[in-house]
C-alpha cells in the first residue's frame, strides 16, 4: 500500500468512527443529504473513541454520520441535495419491521403495505400505482446497491438493518430507471471481525410475537460469517362478526446469511443469501355500504353521503381460499478491489420469487349475491451485474461504470364470482341482453337469468344448480425485460470552497409482453347448462348455449375482440439522465448549493389493457438550500428549496365512465414547488431532539379525465408533512441507564380535485373523511444493563389509537352496490427483551 492510500484509509477510519458514534449514542436518528448508492459501505468498527467522556463525543456526534449517496463514502453534511437518512436507534424506537413502519416519519414518503406482495411507494407527491408486471414504481428500492424490482419483491421484512436512506427527488443519474420520485437505499451491516450475537423478543397485544436472532463469527483471519434470523406471527386486530375468524392475521419468516472474505491486502468480497417466506390471510375489507334484509341488494348508484364509518362496523367476509403468500431467494456478491489510481467494485445479484395474493374480498359482505374477489399471482427471475470504479485525487473524484438488469415475470390477474352475483351484476348493470327480457323473452325484469332459471328448476323439482357456482375470469400476461446502463459522475474540486458536480447515465430498456384473456371458467354452471341443454330445456325457454359464455369483469371491447387469442409486443426505450450540481462552502461549518436533475421511470403496458403502451415518465428538479452547524450548540439544520416538472405520469386508475368499471393507464402532467427542512440539536448530554418537515404545493399542469379538466388542480398531495422527536437518557451509573423515547408523525389533508371522490381520495362521507389529516405518536421507555447485555423495554406505537380510512375498494361500486374500506392499525403495545453479547 502507497503512503498516500495509507493516509487516506487513516482518514476514511476516523470519519467512520464518527458515523459510529452518531449511530449509537442515537442522537440524530434522523438526518438530511442525497442520492444514496447503489453499494454500501465496507463495515465499521466501534472504536475507544465512542467510549471516550462526553467531551470527546460532543466533537464527532452532530457531524459525522457517513453515507454513500453520490457513489463515494461522504459526510452527511457534504452531500448537497436533500437526503433523510433512518438509522438503527430510529428503527428500534418504532418497532420498524418493514418500510411501511417507517413512512410516517419521513415527511413525504408514503408506502402502501397493506398488502406485502402488493405495496405501493409515493415520494414528494409522485407516486405510480405498481398494479401489474407491465408497470413500475417511480420509487427505485435497493438492497445493498441491488434493485428490488417491483410487486412481491420489494416489501421485504428488515433483517439486520444498518441504515436506510431515502432520496428525495429525481435520482436518474446514480440509479437509474424507476428513480424519478427518488430513491430508497436499504443498506445491510456486514459481517466483521469480532464475535458477537444478539437476540431480541417482542411480544404484543393482539397476541403478536416478533423473534429476531444474530450471530457474526470470524471464520478465519481473513473471513467471518453473519447470519440472522426472524420469526413474526400475530391475530391481526380485525376479526369476522359472523365466524370469530382472525381476518389480518401475520405470519412470516425469513433468515439471511453473510460471508465476508479478504483476498490479500487489496481484494474483499461479501457473498450473502436472503430468504423469506410469507402466509397469511389476505387484507380484510369492511363493507360501508347499508344492506336490505336478504336477498335484497344494494341500490345502484351508491348514496355515497351515507357511507358507513368502518371503525365502527362490523366486518363480514366470506372469501373463499383468502391467502397472501410469497417465497423469496436471493443471492448477492459484492467485490472490492483497491487499485493505485482508485478501486473496482462489481455486484452481481440473483433474485427470485413467487407471490400469490389470492381471494381478496373486495364486496365487504358475507353474501354470496354480493360476492365478488380478486387475485394476483405473480412470479419473477431477475439477474443483475454492475461494474463500478471510483477515483480521486487533489481535483477530482469520479465514479463510472456500467450495468446490466434481465427480468423475466409472469402474472396473471383473476376476478372471481358467484353465479348469484354476476345475476346482481347484470341486472344492476343493465347488460341482460333484450332477447332475454319479457315480453320478448323469459325474464321479468329486475330478475337475473340464473335466478330466474333456478327458481323454475326449483318448481319443478329438477336437481339441477345454476346459483351458487363459482365464476372466474382472467388476464395472464408475461414479461421479458432488459436494461443496459453506462454512468459516470465528477466532483471538480475548484477550490477548497467551490465543487461543481456534473454525471450522466445512458440507459436502454426493452420489453417484451403479452396478453392472454380466455374465456370465463365456470365448471359447475356449464355442467348444469350442459345438461339443460341435453334435456331441451335451454331451447324451450329460447336460450342458445353459446349466449352464456359471457364475460362480466373483463367485458370492454379490447378483451372481447383478442379474447382467447395471445397478443405479443414488443419495445425499446432510451434514455439520458444528466445531473449538475454547484456547492460552496462559505466556511467549515456552512454550504450553500443549487442542483438540476433528472429522473425517469421506464415505459411499459397495462396489464389489464391489450396492446397498450406507455412511454418513459421524466422529471426534471431544481433544488438549493443549506447545511449549517453550530458545533457550540450542538445543532446543525438543513434546508432545501426545490422545484419539479414531472411529463407523462402514468396511473392505473379505475374508469367507471362504462357499465362495468375497468382498469386503465391515465397520462398527466404535474409541477410542485416545496421545501424540506430538518433539523438536530443535542442541548445536553442527557436530551436529544430531532424534527423533520416537508411543504409541497403540487398540482397538475395538464390533466384531462373524460370531461373534466384538471389543469392547474391539486394532485391530491397534502402541503405540510412533519415528525418530531425526544430522546432522553438517564445514567443510573452502575444501575444501568434509562432511555426514553417520544416519537410524533404528523401528515395534512389531502388537497382534492375533481376527480379525487371517484377514485376514492376524498368523498362527501363524513363518517369517512377521506383523507384527513393524519397522526401517530410512539413513545419506548427502555432499561439497559450497565454492560450492555441486557436490555428491557415497554412500548406503545400509535398510542392515541388514531385509525385512518387508506383505501376504498370500489370494484363492485357500480355493478353491485357495494364499497369496501380498509383501514390503518390501531394502537399497539407491548413488551421488549434483548440480549447482547
Amino acid at each position: 500500500m502507497s503512503l498516500k492510500q495509507h493516509v487516506l484509509c487513516i482518514s476514511m477510519r476516523r470519519a467512520l468512527i464518527g458515523a459510529c458514534a452518531l449511530s449509537f449514542s442515537a442522537i440524530a436518528p434522523i438526518a438530511v443529504a442525497q442520492e444514496a448508492q447503489e453499494a454500501s459501505p465496507p463495515q465499521t468498527q466501534p472504536s475507544p473513541q465512542a467510549q471516550a467522556p462526553a467531551q470527546a463525543k460532543e466533537a464527532v456526534t452532530l457531524d459525522r454520520m457517513i453515507v454513500t449517496a453520490q457513489s463515494r463514502e461522504q459526510e452527511l453534511q457534504d452531500v448537497p441535495i436533500a437526503l433523510q437518512v433512518v438509522n438503527e436507534q430510529l428503527l428500534g424506537d418504532v418497532g420498524a419491521e418493514n418500510l411501511g413502519d417507517i413512512e410516517g416519519f419521513v415527511p413525504g414518503l408514503q408506502v402502501n403495505s397493506n398488502q406485502p406482495t402488493q405495496p405501493s411507494f409515493q415520494l414528494r407527491g409522485i407516486q405510480t400505482d405498481d398494479f401489474g408486471i407491465g408497470t413500475d414504481s417511480a420509487v427505485g428500492v435497493y438492497i445493498d446497491g441491488v434493485y428490488a424490482g417491483r410487486g412481491g419483491g420489494v416489501l421485504l421484512p428488515f433483517t439486520d438493518v444498518e441504515r436506510i436512506e431515502i432520496l428525495k427527488g429525481p435520482q436518474g443519474t446514480l440509479f437509474g430507471r424507476n428513480t424519478a420520485a427518488g430513491a430508497i437505499s436499504i443498506i445491510t451491516n456486514k459481517p466483521s471481525d469480532e464475535q458477537e450475537a444478539r437476540a431480541k423478543l417482542r411480544l404484543g397485544n393482539d397476541h403478536k410475537q416478533y423473534l429476531e436472532a444474530m450471530v457474526n463469527l470470524p471464520t478465519g483471519e481473513d473471513s467471518a460469517l453473519r447470519l440472522n434470523g426472524l420469526f413474526n406471527h400475530s391475530k391481526g386486530w380485525i376479526k369476522d362478526a359472523a365466524t370469530g375468524e382472525d381476518l389480518n392475521p401475520e405470519n412470516n419468516w425469513a433468515t439471511r446469511a453473510a460471508w465476508r472474505m479478504r483476498f490479500g491486502d487489496n481484494t474483499s468480497a461479501v457473498l450473502s443469501w436472503d430468504h423469506e417466506s410469507l402466509s397469511q390471510r389476505a387484507q380484510a375489507t369492511t363493507g360501508i355500504v347499508a344492506l336490505p334484509p336478504e336477498p335484497g341488494v344494494p341500490p345502484v348508484p351508491v348514496d355515497e353521503t351515507a357511507y358507513l364509518d368502518p371503525r365502527k362496523t362490523p366486518t363480514y367476509n366470506d372469501a373463499i381460499g383468502s391467502d397472501e403468500s410469497r417465497r423469496f431467494d436471493g443471492v448477492t456478491l459484492i467485490v472490492d478491489h483497491s487499485m493505485d489510481w482508485g478501486s473496482m467494485t462489481s455486484t452481481t445479484a440473483w433474485r427470485d420469487y413467487d407471490s400469490n395474493n389470492t381471494a381478496v374480498d373486495e364486496d365487504g359482505t358475507n353474501r354470496r349475491n354480493l360476492y365478488i374477489d380478486s387475485t394476483n399471482t405473480e412470479s419473477s427471475r431477475s439477474y443483475y451485474q454492475e461494474i463500478k470504479f471510483n477515483g480521486s485525487n487533489e481535483h477530482v473524484d469520479w465514479v463510472a461504470g456500467a450495468s446490466y438488469y434481465d427480468e423475466k415475470s409472469q402474472q396473471t390477474s383473476e376476478v372471481n364470482l358467484f353465479s348469484d352475483s354476476v345475476d346482481t351484476a347484470m341486472v344492476s348493470s343493465g347488460l341482460i341482453p333484450p332477447e332475454f327480457v319479457q315480453p320478448n323473452g323469459p325474464l321479468p325484469p329486475g330478475v337475473g337469468l340464473f335466478t330466474f332459471g333456478q327458481g323454475l328448476l326449483d318448481a319443478f323439482n329438477i336437481p339441477i344448480k345454476l346459483l351458487g357456482q363459482p365464476w372466474n375470469e382472467a388476464y395472464h400476461n408475461r414479461l421479458k425485460s432488459k436494461s443496459y446502463a453506462l454512468f459516470g459522475d465528477v466532483i471538480w474540486h475548484v477550490n477548497d470552497k467551490l465543487n461543481l458536480t456534473f454525471g450522466l447515465r445512458y440507459t436502454r430498456d426493452k420489453k417484451e409482453f403479452s396478453w392472454f384473456n380466455p374465456d370465463r371458467t365456470a365448471p359447475g354452471l356449464d355442467a348444469s347448462l350442459d345438461q339443460l341443454e341435453q334435456m331441451g330445456l335451454l331451447a324451450a325457454l329460447g336460450l342458445n348455449r353459446d349466449d352464456l359464455l359471457f364475460n362480466v369483469a373483463f367485458s370492454d371491447p379490447v378483451s372481447e375482440l383478442y379474447r382467447n387469442q395471445t397478443v405479443r409486443t414488443k419495445h425499446a426505450w432510451s434514455d439520458f439522465s444528466p445531473r449538475f450540481v454547484v456547492d460552496y462552502h462559505l466556511n467549515d461549518d456552512t454550504m450553500v448549493f443549487a442542483s438540476l436533475a433528472k429522473g425517469y421511470k421506464a415505459g411499459g403496458y397495462n396489464a389489464l389493457q391489450i396492446n397498450s403502451r406507455f412511454d418513459n415518465e421524466e422529471v426534471w428538479n431544481f433544488e438549493t438550500g443549506i447545511k449549517q452547524a453550530f458545533p457550540d450548540l450542538r445543532l446543525q439544520y438543513n434546508a432545501s428549496l426545490f422545484y419539479y416538472v414531472y411529463d407523462n405520469r402514468q396511473s392505473t386508475v379505475l374508469d367507471f365512465s362504462t357499465d362495468i368499471p375497468r382498469f386503465v393507464v391515465d397520462t398527466a402532467d404535474i409541477e410542485a414547488y416545496g421545501l424540506d427542512f430538518d433539523t438536530v440539536w443535542k442541548p445536553t448530554d442527557a436530551l436529544s431532539l430531532d424534527f423533520n418537515v416537508e411543504y409541497i404545493d403540487s398540482t397538475y399542469k395538464e390533466y384531462k379525465v373524460g370531461n373534466d379538466d384538471l389543469s392547474g388542480q391539486p394532485s391530491g398531495e397534502p402541503r405540510w408533512s412533519f415528525a418530531a422527536g425526544v430522546n432522553y437518557l438517564w445514567n443510573l451509573n452502575e444501575a444501568g441507564d434509562v432511555r426514553f423515547t417520544l416519537r410524533h408523525a404528523y401528515r395534512g389533508k389531502a388537497r382534492c380535485n375533481d376527480q379525487s371522490q371517484e377514485q376514492g381520495a376524498c368523498g362527501p362521507s363524513r363518517a369517512l373523511d377521506l383523507g384527513e389529516a393524519e397522526n401517530r405518536t410512539d413513545v419506548r421507555v427502555a432499561w439497559t444493563s450497565p454492560r450492555g447485555h441486557w436490555t428491557w423495554a415497554v412500548f406503545g406505537n400509535n398510542v392515541f389509537d388514531n385509525q385512518y380510512i387508506n383505501s376504498l375498494g370500489t370494484y363492485g361500486k357500480t355493478v353491485l352496490g357495494t364499497v369496501g374500506a380498509r383501514v390503518t392499525a390501531p394502537r399497539m403495545y407491548g413488551v421488549e427483551a434483548q440480549l447482547k453479547f
